[in-house]
């Protein structure tokens, strides 16, 4: 049969023979679709899931992270986490900037795998599109984990503080584990499996934000002591836009417009469903009342746990992973938290430690349980890789690579972060002044969310006073434990 023209290589300057415009297509729009999930998403999501004095700030931090990384990610880090090998965990730093090698046919250099005798077992990963789209889709991954980060400071850092905390810990942190379980490092070719982020996004989110949490230090003791939402819709809004954003998010896993990027969108959705359904039933069988709040925290677990494993597990295992991460972060978030002095200890704002530390510790191990034979040669390099709930060996070596690939993304995140941290507070503190985290957006901006009051005058803390400016916000259901 003969190719209609539409489809044809070389039908002019811009279409390349190896130029596949559906996978071209869709890689653009799963990219532009995660790129939403921050921007507008997670902006008007911390905006509104916070206290009202701190609206602007919360929102601010997540769009001044998304700007920093573009920047970061085209001058050096991209190269770092897809690049030529320069480490075993790192690749050689370079901009991405030059013409002719965006517009050249996408490639991960250092991704073919080779059996034990040497032999090519899977050719490095060459996607049919050029390296500008490949370029775009992983700089948004990148963005949205430091937004998530953000998660857990917010109501107290330092904006100054963290406009260097962003380039240094993607530098620092974010390229060693994209290389290493992405780009072609040493948890790639062991054959660890992280289908879309759980290993490289979600993980070390949750662990960096708590333990940047430690190193900032907690909010004032009334904002933890009452932190109620100023927006709950706005909430909604921007959980729905991760919800609906996820499709691009583990949609463009595959680099192509396969099945396995279909079985991974059906999936996303069936996990988090099953987890907003069962957390709400806790919610409402332990504490009398289905939380809108809980509910949002649900979404985001569910579309964590599922990440690891999207095109990778069955649906029926997609729906055991929703009903799980509906219920042990619910755990860990609402009874664990409330006993444990360390959590107790370190004020993660959010509580990102459990929605995507916890939540994305799950999926990857769960990941060793279910990951389904067929589905896993579909898309991983390494052979014949499953699941432990299929047997054999390799099923049981599988599980305990995936605990493995976890404790060193742990570490790593542990380390690295509380080093930053340190020499971030050597140079500028990491914590607000108290007289800022007295007053919050208007002090560190001069800028409010919800500006006028009374007959149109600038609200004023020493006028009206704090509890005035919140007269009318309800006691909604805490975000995160305090």
């Amino acid at each position: 049969m003969s190719v209609p023209v539409a489809y044809q290589g070389n039908t002019s300057a811009a279409i390349a023979d190896w130029l596949n415009k559906g996978d071209n297509a869709w890689q653009l729009t799963a990219s532009t679709l995660v790129g939403l999930m921050s921007v507008p998403g997670l902006v008007v999501l911390y905006g509104g899931v916070v206290k009202k004095k701190w609206a602007v700030n919360s929102a601010f931090m997540a769009l001044y992270a998304f700007a920093a990384v573009w920047i970061c990610w085209v001058s050096w880090a991209y190269k770092m986490s897809f690049g030529e090998k320069l480490l075993p965990l790192w690749g050689r730093a370079g901009p991405a900037l030059n013409q002719a090698y965006l517009i050249g046919r996408a490639a991960l250099p250092a991704t073919a795998h080779y059996r034990a005798d040497g032999s090519l077992e899977t050719a490095m990963i060459e996607p049919y599109f050029p390296m500008a789209t490949v370029v775009y889709f992983q700089c948004v991954f990148a963005a949205i984990t430091l937004i998530l980060i953000a998660g857990s400071l917010l109501g107290r850092m330092s904006f100054l503080a963290w406009m260097l905390f962003v380039p240094l810990w993607l530098t620092f942190s974010y390229t060693v584990g994209a290389f290493s379980v992405w780009g072609g490092g040493f948890l790639f070719h062991w054959g660890v499996i992280d289908y879309c982020g759980g290993y490289v996004i979600h993980i070390p989110a949750g662990v960096a934000g708590f333990t940047a949490a430690y190193w900032v230090g907690p909010r004032t003791r009334k904002d933890r002591e009452r932190f109620p939402p100023n927006n709950i819709l706005f909430a909604l809004t921007g959980a729905g836009l991760l919800w609906m954003g996820w499709a691009g998010f583990n949609g463009g896993g595959p680099y192509a417009a396969n099945v396995d990027a279909s079985m991974a969108v059906l999936n996303t959705n069936i996990c988090t469903a099953a987890s907003l359904i069962v957390w709400t039933c806790l919610d409402v069988v332990f504490f009398k009342k289905p939380s809108v709040v809980g509910a949002v925290q649900a979404v985001i677990t569910g579309l964590v746990c599922i990440t690891p494993g999207a095109g990778v597990v069955q649906g029926w295992a997609a729906l055991v992973m929703g009903v799980l991460a509906g219920s042990v972060p619910w755990y860990t978030m609402m009874i664990l938290h409330k006993r444990s002095k360390l959590l107790q200890q370190v004020d993660d704002t959010l509580g990102v430690i459990h929605t995507h530390g916890v939540a994305g510790l799950l999926g990857g191990v769960l990941t060793g349980l279910l990951a389904e034979p067929t589905l896993c040669n579909l898309f991983l390099p390494v052979t014949n890789s499953h699941g432990a709930f299929y047997g054999g060996t390799a099923g049981g070596a599988q599980l305990g690579k995936q605990i493995a690939g976890a404790l060193f993304v742990i570490g790593w995140n542990v380390v690295v972060t509380s080093i930053i941290c340190v020499a971030i507070g050597l140079v500028v503190p990491l914590r607000m002044s108290e007289e800022k985290l007295a007053v919050g957006d208007d002090a560190v901006h001069g800028e409010e969310a919800y500006a006028l009051w009374g007959d149109g005058e600038l609200y004023d803390v020493t006028k009206h006073g704090e509890d005035d400016a919140e007269h009318g916000v309800g006691a909604s259901a805490a975000v995160a434990p305090v």
